[in-house]
């Protein structure tokens, strides 16, 4: 090849770069550059790709979806995800402490131990050959990438998600009247008390002030006003000696640990330690006791994207983020990794039996003093405890 007369500016460092072997010591002491990955060299010239992901994961073990750079103590969903992403030769390793650079963004934050069968990443990639079966090949078998779709170069997983359907699974048993002889394990749902359940569920669909239903947010702070669209508990199924029931709750958004503390409330009440009042109480400025059921059965099922379906999904470039291809895909990773996990956990470490037990604790009447403190206190918090409107 002829030699370059005039090497354009990085051209002389590149070339140098390539003659270093990786690991050699030079004279300084120094350890030389390493090499990038084949991978990397062979991408650089290829243009990074807008695309989403749909991912299903167990999340027991892991402190949620969120990373946390600089924290190895905490293990995350995400950082599963991004080592895969490198070890397959989508993204650059330089860029995995910075995933802004590939334009990341999830659809939902999870709370810690929470799963889900349909959360959206978007993200920018390298497009390779069989790129989801070579991210699989890096990721453990308890999380999965599903499917992958081209979207449009602004999309944002989060802003552009109209809303969200989580799952909730527990032993019938939690809605057992307190003082009741009965078993635990014996314990069958009835029609009327399923009825009864979802009457009390149906209370919270509309707009209401959840400011009571998750921390440091005051009821003067616009952003505890999240809308639900539907919820209701299905009827219950037997499955490992256990009787389970499934509750569904679709809204636009939801903050920390307010799916959680909804169910808890309606267990209280169901069970007769809170009255039936204490629901629209709670949508009050008066602060209210509201215990918070465990994260074990929280499952993100799908989240929507109604708006942008309309406006993209037929347009003849980008596909429709509906998903309808991989709903086996889905039903199968649910029944292989998180239905077992949820309930081989429940019978091993009793989440549930164990947490009914604080109910009596709490003081569901009486009203709080701790929000008379002023209210741009709590303004300034509410930055740090939403939960980017997609998470429990």
């Amino acid at each position: 090849a002829p030699l370059l007369l005039h090497p354009r500016k990085g051209e002389t460092r590149k070339a140098c770069a390539l003659q270093e072997e990786p690991g050699a010591v030079e004279e300084n002491g120094h350890t030389a550059k390493r090499f990038k990955p084949d991978h990397e060299e062979q991408n650089k010239k290829t243009p990074k790709r807008k695309v989403v992901l749909l991912m299903a994961y167990s999340g027991k073990g892991y402190h949620g979806m969120q990373r946390n750079v600089g924290s190895s103590q905490f293990k995350t969903i995400e950082d599963e995800l991004v080592q895969a992403l490198v070890g397959a030769g989508c993204i650059p390793e330089n860029h995995a402490e910075e995933m802004k650079k590939m334009s990341f963004q999830r659809c939902a934050r999870t709370d810690k131990g929470v799963s889900a069968a349909g959360q959206v990443v978007s993200l920018k990639i390298w497009l390779i050959d069989n790129v989801v079966e070579k991210i699989n090949e890096h990721l453990p078998s308890h999380i999965r990438i599903l499917g992958l779709k081209r979207v449009t170069g602004r999309f944002n997983s989060k802003n552009s998600c109209d809303a969200r359907t989580y799952s909730y699974t527990l032993p019938t048993f939690a809605f057992l009247l307190k003082d009741h002889e009965t078993q635990e394990e014996s314990f069958r749902l009835s029609q009327e008390t399923l009825g009864r359940v979802n009457e009390l569920l149906a209370l919270y669909k509309g707009t209401h002030n959840f400011h009571n239903f998750t921390s440091q947010k005051g009821p003067w702070d616009p952003s505890a006003k999240r809308y639900i669209m539907e919820m209701h508990c299905e009827p219950p199924f037997q499955q490992g000696g256990l009787e389970l029931a499934v509750i569904k709750v679709k809204g636009q958004s939801f903050m920390m640990h307010q799916i959680r503390k909804m169910i808890g409330l309606v267990i209280a009440v169901v069970k007769g330690y809170a009255p039936m009042s204490v629901i629209e109480r709670s949508w009050g400025e008066e602060k209210v006791d509201i215990p918070k059921a465990p994260g074990l059965g929280l499952v993100l099922e799908r989240v929507h994207f109604e708006k942008y379906n309309r406006r993209f999904g037929n347009d003849g470039l980008h596909e429709s983020l509906d998903w309808a291809e991989e709903e086996s895909k889905i039903e199968s990773f649910k029944k292989e990794h998180i239905y077992p996990t949820i309930i081989q956990t429940e019978i091993q470490e009793k989440s549930m039996s164990t947490w009914l037990t604080t109910l009596p604790i709490h003081d569901y009447d009486a009203s709080s003093t701790q929000n008379t403190g002023n209210h741009k206190g709590e303004a300034a918090v509410q930055a740090v405890s939403d939960e980017e409107g997609g998470s429990d």
